[in-house]
């Protein structure tokens, strides 16, 4: 692991932090209407200044940026308060699969307007009967003229009520076994048979909605990999979900620093020292950690299972700082919305992205080469 931050690195973590300083302006939520227009708007401005995807390259809008740099950018950025991404899945999730399985055609097609957020990206993958278990899906799609015909239900798709297009898996092979005969497919959500329903949280406001697929036509050249292997294509994008990508260390580092200055401005209270101090070095931890994976995969390696130690980090780690947060406040927690926020959105960390269990199933299986659990 190299901890050394070289001269051209240095530059560009100034230069991000100057643009951040004057550009970051408060944005209404990203989950209303409005707010996902005013959010998108604020993806083409990264996109204009090439701050919206620094690692891509730059007929992507990118700047070829190295890992380390990206992760500069990221602490940068939370660090200034900048609004949230609302191309988080795809810019982080989608491109970097595409990157890895798809087409020269495909990159050059989808790439450019994901950048920009001129196409805002919905995951398609949990299912009624098939959340973290998503080899249990039921969603078909089935072969015709130019293409393929999707049918089914998707649930819990963040971004679906006002994304432009979805990405997920469907079963292409009703015949093979359970991780087999899938397919990974994206879709218009504008396209005739598309239904989606926004699925209204305690705020009243649409994160998620369910998507449903009535004989909707995908063209062959929306396939992402081989017809199929769909399971394989699926686990690049897991892997940057729970690894790497969707939640940086620059979102827990700056949580840290806010809930130190917390801590001192209500009197730094001795009964929370200690869980303070703790959430502040796991955050530290989790950015050391994420070093080692930079450098790692700057020498060729791949993210893998070991991507679920990870996510159970940092998914428990964003829990129990924001306890700890609110537990400072005291009563006066009540009426924090943004820690409060924060607190409500952490607890669905060590669902979303797969369940606590099931990232310790794919610990025991993958890494530690225990016996795999009975199916029944």
């Amino acid at each position: 692991m190299d901890l050394d931050i070289d001269e051209a690195s240095a530059a560009f973590r100034d230069e991000a932090r100057d643009w951040l300083a004057s550009h970051v302006r408060s944005l209404p939520s990203m989950d209303t209407a409005d707010g996902f227009e005013a959010h998108r708007a604020w993806e083409a401005e990264l996109a204009e200044a090439r701050w919206s995807v620094v690692s891509w390259p730059a007929e992507y809008h990118g700047r070829d940026a190295s890992m380390l740099q990206w992760l500069l950018f990221e602490e940068e950025y939370y660090a200034s308060g900048a609004p949230g991404r609302v191309s988080q899945n795809g810019i982080f999730m989608l491109g970097p699969t595409l990157f890895a399985h798809g087409t020269q055609e495909q990159r050059d097609r989808i790439l450019p307007a994901m950048a920009t957020g001129e196409q805002v990206w919905a995951q398609a993958w949990s299912e009624p009967e098939a959340g973290s278990d998503i080899a249990a899906l039921r969603s078909t799609a089935v072969r015709t003229d130019g293409g393929w015909l999707l049918s089914g239900q998707k649930t819990w798709s963040s971004r679906a009520s006002f994304a432009d297009r979805a990405f997920g898996l469907f079963r292409t092979d009703r015949e093979a076994e359970r991780h087999h005969g899938l397919t990974y497919f994206m879709a218009d959500l504008r396209a005739e048979g598309v239904t989606v329903r926004p699925i209204p949280q305690l705020d009243g406001e649409a994160g998620f909605a369910e998507i449903f697929f009535d004989e909707v036509f995908v063209p062959d050249e929306d396939v992402i990999g081989e017809v199929g292997q769909g399971w394989r294509v699926a686990m690049t994008t897991a892997n940057n979900e729970r690894g790497l990508s969707l939640r940086s260390p620059g979102r827990f580092l700056a949580a840290a620093d806010r809930l130190v200055d917390l801590w001192r401005d209500h009197g730094a209270s001795p009964s929370t020292r200690d869980r303070v101090a703790d959430a502040w070095i796991g955050a530290r931890a989790y950015q050391l950690y994420t070093f080692g994976t930079v450098s790692r995969l700057a020498e060729g390696g791949e993210l893998g299972p070991e991507s679920s130690v990870n996510k159970l980090f940092w998914s428990h780690l964003d829990v129990e700082l924001h306890e700890t947060a609110l537990d400072v406040l005291g009563p006066a927690a009540e009426t924090d919305r943004a820690w409060v926020d924060g607190y409500l959105f952490s607890l669905a960390g060590p669902i979303y992205g797969g369940t606590d269990q099931i990232q310790r199933n794919t610990i025991a299986e993958r890494l530690l080469k225990l016996p795999r659990e009975a199916r029944r």
